[in-house]
């Protein structure tokens, strides 16, 4: 496979990827912001919402104030933040039209479909029902994508590309709404273990489809340590660092078997699993989750750099 064919669908399935998770952030964010001002606080949930898209400073350059509709511009539909929602899956289908002949036909007409879709909604006034139905529509988008690859294409170089795009996207973007909860979103005056806590975390399971699997994992009421542990350490979580990594590994096996060659990025893989496997999470809590969580998105970018020169550099 040429490596502009094999960049253009990795790229495609990350910034898929990148408009589901900015979707459940601006509906997670929604949820929180509902709560009253008094017990939740407002401003909070949008700083929360931003700083989990890790583009506050784009944001500050762009608006003069902070709140629900000048957030859910930014994330959904700024032409000028090139992560927003309408942005990702323009250049999603930009990608995936350049490589047309190594996609399957029902995976090119899910993305061309909802571009047509985008083209007549994007820019125009929406309440918060009109957002709800934006995002859930998004979110099917993915998951219509996702579902087509896995059941239309071979499993050749082509799908291995899409499943490793897929896979390093989700994981920088789980790492970064556990690290935005445990250091942004519960305001100094209230109690960690305390109500707010208990709603953001619910809110949060429920943003990245772990909630029921939360319950039947645990089976006790939500704990912080219990949810990292989920979201971090647990490899039947599609969504967890680990599952993300376990993906990574396979698929990036599989690239190294049929190009005849393994390089950085298969030992980087592997390492970062490693030390997934060898996790526990009081040695995680102890050492400092946010020090751990900053230096796993700093390893994955580093995996994606090596991926890119591995691969995707002609």
């Amino acid at each position: 496979m040429l490596s502009r064919t094999a960049e253009s669908i990795y790229w495609s399935a990350r910034y898929l990827e990148r408009a589901d998770f900015q979707a459940r952030i601006l509906d997670a964010c929604t949820r929180l912001a509902s709560l009253p001002a008094s017990y939740a606080g407002e401003g909070n949930a949008w700083e929360g919402a931003i700083a989990s898209t890790g583009g506050a400073a784009l944001f500050r350059s762009l608006y003069d104030r902070m709140d629900e509709w000048t957030v859910r511009d930014f994330i959904a539909f700024n032409p000028n933040n090139p992560s927003s929602i309408c942005n990702c899956l323009t250049t999603a289908r930009l990608n995936a039209r350049a490589v047309r002949t190594a996609l399957t036909s029902e995976m090119w007409e899910v993305i061309n479909d909802a571009w047509l879709e985008l083209k007549g909604s994007a820019g125009r006034e929406m309440d918060r029902d009109e957002i709800a139905r934006f995002i859930a529509w998004v979110k099917g988008v993915v998951q219509m994508f996702e579902g087509a690859a896995y059941r239309t294409m071979l499993r050749n170089d082509a799908y291995y590309f899409t499943r490793v795009g897929g896979s390093i996207e989700r994981a920088d973007n789980t790492a970064r709404i556990l690290d935005v909860k445990y250091h942004l979103l519960l305001p100094v005056n209230e109690a960690v273990g305390g109500g707010l806590d208990y709603f953001q975390w619910t809110t949060i399971l429920r943003e990245v489809s772990a909630l029921t699997a939360y319950h039947w994992v645990y089976r006790e009421s939500i704990k912080p340590w219990l949810v990292a542990d989920l979201l971090i350490l647990n490899r039947q979580m599609p969504r967890s660092l680990a599952s993300c990594y376990e993906a990574l590994v396979r698929h990036l096996d599989l690239m190294a078997d049929t190009y005849g060659s393994r390089g950085e990025s298969q030992r980087l893989a592997d390492a970062t699993l490693a030390r997934l496997g060898e996790a526990c999470m009081e040695s995680l809590f102890q050492a400092g989750l946010h020090e751990f969580i900053t230096g796993f998105i700093a390893d994955n970018n580093r995996l994606g750099d090596e991926i890119a020169q591995q691969y995707l550099l002609s």
